[in-house]
């Protein structure tokens, strides 16, 4: 191994890591140090700064930086003469890159990655940008002269640059006490303060809130959804139908595979990042799945249906759970695995191509850097109209199309795939699967095919997670690759694992995952709760950085405190615990006052407070193993709407049941009954799937 005083001829000290974003700069001539006590220890002996870079495996500018810069001789015989490079995979490690990302925001205004921050050894960061170019280039600095600057500032005013140190931990630790923790529940009012937020800011002309880039936002149409079943107002629901039939048209989703991108360069969903998360099509299926249960429009079902079929495609792993994500770029270029040319679309489908090209927009132009990425531009009813067609011929015809395309793009160099099993990723999948699996059953019988595969998909993947991550009851590590777990589970690991296991024992009625997910949410409250109200997102004696993180802030995925306020509502609906209620209730009082300015940054939190607001259906069926098929039927019943504000526990031999809701309750007269109960008061029981689904009305 090389001296930190010397380039490194082989594989630096990256070459033990298991993640792939870390092991692609195993080899560069930076002699990276993977985040750890070693490192501050070197920064420190050789009293030297620390060069951090925080990034992952499918940023286009993360390996745009490593190429220019990482792989530069000079640049790095240079970085490693002055500096102690660390290198750090946002995603093993969210809680160094929630602290240095909200350092870099608070000095620079922004933040994105690749993050470049330089700490003290001490770990106090005092300087910091995102990419940084090797030379300059548009007004930004190069990154020869960023390290020349920060070392000049270091050796010859290190008083200057200590006082910077403290004074953004100081800020830091200002900003993480947002909130009231001494207030009380949000009221309602808040809910529709929102909303009408919501309603002024939307996009009319393309759904979706902000400028380019443009970002799905799942939560925020979630809760639009909400506030539709709750009020019943048809402004909510059109603004997310709106959302939804935009995004599932643009080129933001790969209209051959499925998969959804991460987000759109421009305002109309159509120039896509094309990297594909795998938190991104979880929440989107789910989404989607909850909108076509809400206005049966099949349309929405069947873009569930290809956001899940690309999940068990292309990231399942061979042990059941699923890989991250999907690079956005190809053999170092960006898309290049999902763009045409309109000579390949012919070559491909003949005669049929005219009718394609038309839908989809291939042209000889084409619609980006003179090749087309496909997007929906005409409708089935127009494009009958034009060819001489009737829609059902049009759609055949396009379906066929669509599957000889992905066929032959199958054959294409394929981007990379970032293989590691993150708990809370994998959580979120979860919970999408069995959902999926219980609505299909229940309300499409002719996928009864395609469901079992989901709920057989989401079993799998919890007990790889479990058995892989499960480090002791209530307590998951969170990066799982090679046989090897690594990094201590965050909040969000613990929260967005016990919602898919709640979700999986609602499609399955095993109690195994009920036990877990009770387990998670007890070691939620004993290692994460802060007294004062709320959660922090490490656990109590976890590492130690500058500061201990607590982002309330919802963004690509939910914040660990808001999917852990929602989990323990229905955990308490579930079980009767008034200890899960009173800490929701505490954790939506510190947020309570940025609710209803800015939805679109606490958009889980809203679904949360919506939740606490309407109260929760409880939904029991009991029967015996002789009257299984009339319980499918009445489970059938609890399933086949949007079913927000309720839960389903279902038992065939209700004295033996580990689950609160389902004691003292019996099938009635020997038949399978279902008990609507809330507060664990119950309404009179009922035996018929119509009379069940006729209280469930509105839940």
């Amino acid at each position: 191994m090389a001296n930190a005083d010397e380039t490194p001829t082989r594989a630096n000290r990256l070459a033990g890591e298991t993640s792939p974003y870390l092991l692609m700069h195993a080899h560069n001539p930076v002699d990276w140090y993977p985040w750890g006590p070693e490192a501050l220890a070197r920064a420190s002996e050789l009293d030297r700064p620390i060069f951090l870079s925080i990034g992952y495996a499918a940023c286009h500018w993360c390996h745009v930086m490593e190429r220019e810069s990482f792989e530069d001789e000079a640049l790095a015989a240079y970085l490693n003469a002055h500096f102690v490079p660390v290198k750090v995979d946002r995603e093993e490690r969210p809680d160094v890159d929630s602290v240095y990302m909200a350092a870099v925001q608070a000095m620079t205004g922004q933040g994105g990655w690749p993050l470049s921050v330089f700490l003290a050894p001490d770990g106090r960061p005092f300087f910091g940008g995102t990419y940084f170019p090797p030379e300059p280039r548009q007004g930004m600095p190069g990154f020869g002269q960023v390290l020349a600057g920060v070392r000049e500032a270091w050796t010859q005013r290190r008083g200057a640059v200590e006082e910077t140190g403290k004074a953004v931990v100081a800020s830091l630790a200002e900003m993480r006490g947002m909130g009231d923790a001494a207030g009380s529940l949000p009221s309602v009012e808040v809910l529709s303060e929102a909303a009408a937020a919501l309603g002024a800011s939307f996009d009319e002309a393309n759904g979706g809130w902000g400028r380019a880039p443009k970002f799905p936002q799942p939560m925020t149409i979630e809760f639009t959804l909400r506030r539709h079943l709750a009020t019943g107002d048809p402004r909510p629901l059109a603004i997310a139908r709106r959302t939804l039939d935009r995004m599932a048209d643009g080129g933001v989703r790969d209209q051959l595979g499925g998969g959804f991108h991460r987000y759109s360069t421009d305002a109309r969903w159509l120039v896509p990042h094309f990297e594909q998360m795998l938190y991104d099509n979880a929440q989107l299926a789910r989404v989607y799945l909850h909108a076509w249960q809400l206005t049966r429009d099949p349309r929405y079902r069947d873009v569930a249906m290809g956001a899940l079929d690309f999940l068990l495609r292309d990231l399942r792993t061979p042990g059941g759970g699923f890989a991250a994500s999907l690079d956005a770029d190809t053999n170092g270029v960006e898309g290049a695995t999902f763009t045409w040319l309109p000579g390949e679309v012919r070559e491909v489908l003949g005669d049929a191509a005219p009718l394609f090209e038309a839908e989809y927009g291939v042209t000889p132009t084409g619609n980006w850097e003179g090749v087309t990425i496909l997007s929906r531009v005409r409708s089935d009813a127009e494009l009958a109209d034009h060819f001489g067609l009737t829609p059902a011929d049009v759609a055949e015809r396009l379906a066929a199309a669509r599957g000889a395309l992905f066929a032959a793009r199958r054959a294409r160099p394929q981007p990379a795939r970032d293989d590691k099993v993150l708990a809370a990723w994998n959580g979120l999948a979860i919970a999408a699967l069995a959902d999926a699996a219980r609505a299909l059953d229940a309300g499409a019988p002719e996928f009864a095919e395609r469901a079992a595969a989901y709920l057989a998909a989401a079993v799998a993947a919890a007990e790889d997670v479990v058995s892989g991550l499960r480090v002791a009851p209530g307590r998951v590590h969170r990066s799982w690759k090679d046989g090897r777990a690594t990094a201590d589970g965050v909040l969000e690991d613990h929260a967005d694992l016990a919602e898919g296991l709640l979700a999986l024992y609602e499609a399955t009625a095993d109690e195994r995952w009920h036990a877990e997910a009770v387990a998670l949410a007890e070691g939620i409250l004993a290692r994460f709760a802060d007294p004062g109200g709320g959660f922090h997102d490490t656990a109590d004696d976890a590492e130690g950085l500058v500061i201990r993180p607590r982002d309330l802030q919802d963004n690509a995925v939910p914040s660990g405190g808001s999917m852990a306020t929602s989990v323990l509502l229905r955990l308490g609906a579930l079980t009767g615990e008034p200890r899960y209620r009173a800490a929701a209730e505490r954790a939506l009082a510190r947020v309570g006052p940025y609710l209803g300015r800015y939805p679109t940054s606490f958009a889980q939190w809203l679904c949360a407070l919506e939740v606490a607001h309407q109260g929760i259906v409880e939904v029991a069926i009991v029967s015996d193993a002789a009257g299984a098929a009339g319980t499918e039927s009445l489970v059938r019943a609890a399933s086949r709407t949007y079913g927000a504000f309720r839960v389903l526990a279902v038992t065939a031999d209700a004295s033996a049941s580990a689950v609160p809701l389902l004691r003292d309750k019996f099938a009635l007269r020997g038949r399978p009954t279902a008990f609507v109960c809330r507060n664990f008061a119950c309404r009179q029981p009922v035996h018929e799937p119509e009379a069940l689904e006729a209280l469930l009305v509105g839940t």
